[in-house]
């Protein structure tokens, strides 16, 4: 019997002769999780963890939040390839049009991902340039199985700095949105 691929949807949604997305990719060995901020229809941060060779993804409309008094809406969207971690630039017309920026990356450190995820709740440790620290996921009842919250958990790098504001660019090339629009 066939493995069903859990990328389906995401290619299906794809021109890959159009769009600059990748495909696929390979772990590097070490979870790895990656914030893009992606200016579509509708600026929003893409929150991208690696759980079970796949990039599980939410989209979250205000951004990650370094105060724990913060829950930020993360709606979950289709898995997307390893690849993705490392993609920054523009998608062409279509689904997902827009420009997408590597906002952080880092390491994703979580005892049981797998489990958490089906249970609906897990606590992580990210270890990025701009998000470090203890953070937590956790499913909405009541609402649409894709509607969870994100939220920083009181620790040493918890705080009421604005780091959307104070941090707006990618850390890889260093540009603004309009920077890599514009490009």
């Amino acid at each position: 019997m066939e493995k069903p691929d859990p990328l389906k949807a995401y290619k299906e949604k794809r021109n890959f002769g159009k769009t600059p997305e990748p495909a696929g990719g390979k772990s590097s060995g070490k979870p790895v999780f990656v914030v893009q901020k992606h200016a579509a229809s509708h600026l929003h941060y893409d929150f991208r963890i690696e759980i079970s060779g796949v990039l599980k993804s939410w989209a979250v409309p205000k951004g990650p939040s370094l105060n724990p008094k913060d829950k930020r809406l993360a709606v979950m969207t289709e898995d997307h390839p390893l690849d993705y971690a490392n993609f920054e630039g523009v998608i062409p017309e279509g689904y997902g049009a827009g420009t997408v920026m590597i906002w952080d990356r880092g390491e994703f450190e979580c005892k049981d991902a797998e489990s958490g995820l089906k249970e609906g709740r897990m606590s992580f440790t990210l270890h990025g340039r701009k998000l470090k620290g203890e953070w937590s996921l956790f499913q909405m009842k009541n609402r649409s199985e894709k509607n969870w919250l994100l939220s920083k958990k009181d620790d040493e790098f918890a705080g009421e700095k604005d780091i959307l504001e104070e941090e707006p660019d990618s850390v890889v090339s260093g540009r603004s949105i309009e920077g890599l629009a514009n490009s």
